[in-house]
Formats: structure tokens, C-alpha cells, sequence
């Protein structure tokens, strides 16, 4: 059985189902075990089609209802009504927002952020990937203007963050910091330097106070770490540095009930 986490928050949300599934409760094997959810990997397209499939009746869903965008670390969100037309030819978009029952919204990761979203008066829902690039970019801001155009308030807005790198292992060089520190002087608190030649950066923390920022009703951090849960969260970094050419991506998926 796919195995999820949920937020406690938004387990009280009527209406509202979601899900940050781990990497357990699947069928892939070596690399990818054992529910991959990434098409784009190198596993093997029936396997994650059956994880897909395993995840979406975790959610109640069925595979062809659960949707996420060809993620290109852009600060692009779409509304949805329906499954793609072709799977194949998924639209670019970091973040997908619906008001359609039953339709459930993801997002991809592997160390990047991935962050649900419930306006449950409104009944509209979202689902972002933001890696550093589309949280800099705006892929938050993005996600609730679009979630507004369907009729969401900004003060009913709640958004989780699941399960991300952590900032005591995502290192990051100078150029990296100065992208931050360029737009914004007071991002340097988001970079920690425990030595003269280090830099790590805290994504979830910095994807925490950009949404503060847009004046949503809330926002909570589930504290989970990609790269220090091996055995429950696929994470690109820690598979490079142990030397792998290829990863898995668990899912986090919600949709209204």
C-alpha cells in the first residue's frame, strides 16, 4: 500500500483529501524503490504507472484523475478541469490548480518543495513544485493569484510544505547566495555558514516566508527531510553524492471530496 503523510491541519479541512506520499508502498525495484511516481525517470514506465495508480487510490482517485505538469522550475500555475488529453504532452507548469471533485492535483519532487494548498470554502485546491529557482521566480505568489481567479480568498487560503531538502544539507556556492541577496538583502538569513567556504541554504524556510508574505490564512511545515530520510523519501542530492545516475520522485497530491 502507498504510504503518505498528511498535515494535521489540513487532515481537519472538510472536503479536502491530500496526501505526501513517501517513497514506500510501491512496486520499482533497486534505484527507484519503491513507489516512484516520475515519469521522466529512467524506471520502468509500467512500474510507475502502477505506483501512479497505487497513489491515486490512496487519494480515492483513479490514475487518469491524478494530474501534475511537466515541472520546469518556472513560476507557471494553470487552472485544470480535467484529465490531460494526452498524458504524453503535459503542459509546462510548477503548480496546477483546480475547483473540479475528484481531480487531484500534484506535484514531483526529490529534494525540492512541494506545497498543497485548500481554500475550502471556496473548494478550490492547488499543488506546487518549487525548487529555489520558482520559489524566487514567484511560483507561490503564482498559485494564489490563480487560486483567487477561481474564486479562493487569500485569508482561507491554507498551504502545507512536505517533505524537502533540509537546510543542514543542501550547500550551495557564493553565486547562489548573491541570486538571493540581489533581489533581497534580508534572504541572507536563509543561508547558514558554518565555515568560511560553506554555504547551506534553507528552501523551506525561505518557501515558509514567501508565503507568509502573500497573506494567506496559514501555512505549515510538516519538517520532513528528503535527503536525511533515505528509507522513506527520495532525494536527487544524497543519490549523487552516493555516486547514482538516476532517481526516483515521490508524489503529493490533494483533491476535494
Amino acid at each position: 500500500m502507498a504510504v503518505s503523510f498528511q498535515a494535521p491541519g489540513f487532515a481537519k479541512l472538510p472536503g479536502i483529501r491530500h496526501g505526501f506520499f513517501t517513497r514506500r508502498g510501491g512496486v520499482s525495484s533497486g534505484d527507484y524503490s519503491s513507489l516512484n511516481c516520475g515519469m521522466g525517470s529512467g524506471d520502468d514506465r509500467a512500474k510507475v504507472i502502477e505506483n501512479r495508480t497505487l497513489a491515486a487510490a490512496r487519494l480515492g482517485a483513479t490514475r487518469e484523475f491524478l494530474l501534475n505538469g511537466n515541472q520546469v522550475h518556472s513560476a507557471i500555475a494553470m487552472a485544470v478541469d480535467g484529465p490531460w488529453p494526452d498524458p504524453t504532452m503535459r503542459p509546462h507548469a510548477d503548480a496546477l490548480v483546480t475547483t473540479t471533485h475528484g481531480l487531484a492535483v500534484a506535484a514531483l519532487t526529490a529534494d525540492c518543495c512541494p506545497i498543497l494548498f485548500a481554500d475550502p470554502v471556496a473548494r478550490v485546491v492547488a499543488a506546487a513544485h518549487a525548487g529555489w529557482k520558482g520559489a524566487l521566480a514567484g511560483i507561490l505568489e503564482s498559485t494564489v493569484s490563480a487560486m483567487e481567479a477561481q474564486g479562493a480568498r487569500r485569508d482561507r487560503i491554507h498551504a502545507a510544505i512536505g517533505p524537502t531538502i533540509g537546510p543542514q544539507a543542501y550547500e550551495v556556492g557564493a553565486e547562489f547566495e548573491a541570486a538571493f541577496v540581489i533581489r533581497d538583502a534580508g534572504y541572507a538569513r536563509f543561508f547558514r555558514r558554518p565555515a568560511a567556504a560553506s554555504r547551506y541554504f534553507d528552501l523551506p524556510g525561505f518557501v515558509a516566508h514567501r508565503l507568509a508574505m502573500a497573506n494567506i490564512a496559514d501555512a505549515e511545515d510538516l519538517g520532513l527531510d528528503t535527503y536525511a530520510g533515505e528509507s522513506d523519501f527520495f532525494s536527487y542530492r544524497r543519490m549523487g553524492h552516493q555516486g547514482g545516475v538516476d532517481y526516483g520522485r515521490q508524489i503529493s497530491a490533494i483533491l476535494l471530496v
